[in-house]
């Protein structure tokens, strides 16, 4: 059975954040895209949902988290090389995001860290299990 997730999140300013997301070469479904929200097309079958906050309150009741002072979630990515690692986290810098932690490089793991426009963190990691150290 195939699965897929959306992660729902809060964003200051859709526009702005859409612009950042289409800089590290993603795309928006405009079929679930509005004023409110963007449908974040990161592969066929991880997507984000970008909400403005007003948007977001229609899920929920809680307060909403301001990803600049908390962390609700960490949301990491797993790509095909090092160079890809490298290369995304380079684009999401370039685009105005900024780096949450050091570069970790374990051999078998490498993983580098990048906060959105609204703080979100984004853990960028490749890894070969096979290369693991055994316990």
């Amino acid at each position: 059975m195939s699965s897929a997730i959306f992660v729902n999140m809060t964003v200051s300013d859709l526009k702005q954040s859409m612009g950042f997301f289409e800089a590290l070469g993603y795309r928006f479904n405009p079929q679930f895209t509005n004023d409110e929200a963007a449908s974040l097309v990161i592969s066929d079958t991880i997507y984000a949902m970008l909400h403005t906050p007003d948007s977001i309150r229609r899920f929920t009741q809680k307060e909403i988290v301001d990803a600049h002072k908390a962390t609700e979630v960490l949301l990491a990515l797993q790509e095909d090389s090092r160079e890809a690692v490298d290369a995304l986290t380079e684009k999401a810098l370039a685009a105005g995001g900024k780096i949450a932690r050091e570069t970790e490089d374990h051999g078998f793991m490498y993983c580098r860290s990048f906060e959105d426009l609204d703080g979100h963190i984004w853990e960028i990691f490749w890894m070969d299990p096979s290369q693991m150290p055994s316990a």
